[in-house]
């Protein structure tokens, strides 16, 4: 079937239907052992572009709630809330951010960016 679709490289087109997107994925995995700088390596590598820009358009993932993120690194790092405290201050004020009742302020989230690794703009949300 890849066939009939075949990509050459003049005649590259955006990919705008799932059949397609499916074709240029069995076309890719055809392609997965390719000599590098071959004209099939050539045509793998602009699949692929097209395959993620269409995965963007139609496949978005969103960024995860900020709080949300915040708790499911603290499970698995084991930490508990009182743990927090280097992050947010007093006790008092890591059970109103873990509760959504108090937002995260700039200094938080470059803390809680660099020791944890959350994305900063999924802490921005």
């Amino acid at each position: 079937m890849w066939q009939r679709y075949k990509l050459k490289i003049m005649e590259a087109k955006l990919i705008k239907t799932e059949e397609e997107y499916n074709i240029a994925l069995s076309r890719i995995d055809e392609l997965f052992d390719v000599t590098p700088d071959s004209k099939e390596f050539n045509e793998a590598e602009l699949l692929i572009a097209l395959v993620e820009l269409y995965e963007q358009k139609h496949y978005k993932i969103e960024a995860p709630d900020p709080i949300e993120a915040i708790k499911f690194r603290m499970e698995q790092m084991g930490m508990k809330k009182i743990e927090m405290t280097k992050f947010f201050g007093t006790r008092g004020r890591v059970s109103e951010i873990l509760n959504r009742q108090r937002a995260l302020t700039l200094a938080m989230i470059k803390k809680l960016h660099k020791e944890f690794g959350i994305p900063a703009e999924s802490l921005i949300a």
